[in-house]
C-alpha cells in the first residue's frame, strides 16, 4: 500500500512545482547585481576600437546600459524606441555590443539608427557575463555613483520606459528628464 503512494506523492510535488512556475513572469528574474557597484569594464568604442571607455569613466551620471547585438530580432523590436527616447535627451544611453562582429554591429547601426551616447565592443562576451546577461536585450539604470539600480530582461517598451524607467532617472536625479520622454513610443500617452 505504501509503495502505491509514492508515485502519487511525487505526482503531486511535482504538480506543486509545475503550476508554481506558471504563476512566475520570466522578465521578473531578481539580479544579484541590483543595488551593487555595475562591473569594472574597460572596453574599445564600437565606431573607434582604439579608444577605450571604462566603468570609472561614467560615474557621476545616471546612465543606461543597452545590451545589443546585430543579431538579435528582439533587439530589433525595442530598437525603434530606444532612437526616439535617445533623441529626449533625458538620460545617455550606452550600448553593450554583445557577442557580435563589429562591422555587422556598425552596418545595424546604420541601418536602423544609433540611440547610443557611445557603443561599447564586447565580442568575447565577458563583460556580458560580468553582468550577468541571460541573453539579448537587456537594459540596466546605474545610478552616478556606479550602482546598478535596474535589469530589464527583455525588449525595453513604452510601458516599461514610461513606467519603470523614467520614474527611476528621475528619481536618482538624471537632470530634467523631458516630459516628452513619458509619451515616446506610447500611444496614448
Amino acid at each position: 500500500m505504501k509503495k502505491a503512494l509514492i508515485p502519487l506523492a511525487v505526482f503531486a510535488v511535482l504538480l506543486v512545482f509545475l503550476v508554481r512556475g506558471l504563476s512566475l513572469k520570466p522578465h521578473e528574474i531578481p539580479s544579484p547585481l541590483i543595488n551593487k557597484p555595475a562591473p569594472a569594464f574597460s572596453l574599445p568604442v564600437l565606431d573607434a576600437p582604439q579608444t577605450l571607455l571604462a566603468a570609472q569613466d561614467l560615474r557621476g551620471q545616471v546612465w543606461i546600459l543597452n545590451v545589443w547585438a546585430s543579431w538579435c530580432v528582439a533587439c530589433r523590436a525595442e530598437h525603434p524606441l530606444l532612437v526616439e527616447f535617445s533623441k529626449t535627451g533625458a538620460v545617455p544611453i550606452y550600448g553593450l555590443n554583445y557577442k557580435d562582429k563589429r562591422e555587422d554591429a556598425m552596418r545595424w547601426l546604420e541601418r536602423f539608427g544609433n540611440p547610443y551616447t557611445r557603443s561599447l565592443s564586447d565580442t568575447e562576451g565577458l563583460v556580458g557575463i560580468d553582468f550577468g546577461v541571460y541573453g539579448v536585450p537587456e537594459t540596466f539604470v546605474i545610478d552616478k555613483q556606479g550602482v546598478i539600480r535596474m535589469k530589464q530582461i527583455g525588449p525595453v517598451t513604452p510601458e516599461v520606459l514610461r513606467d519603470e524607467i523614467l520614474p527611476l532617472v528621475r528619481k536618482l536625479g538624471a537632470g530634467q528628464a523631458p516630459a516628452a520622454a513619458l509619451s515616446v513610443g506610447v500611444a496614448g500617452a
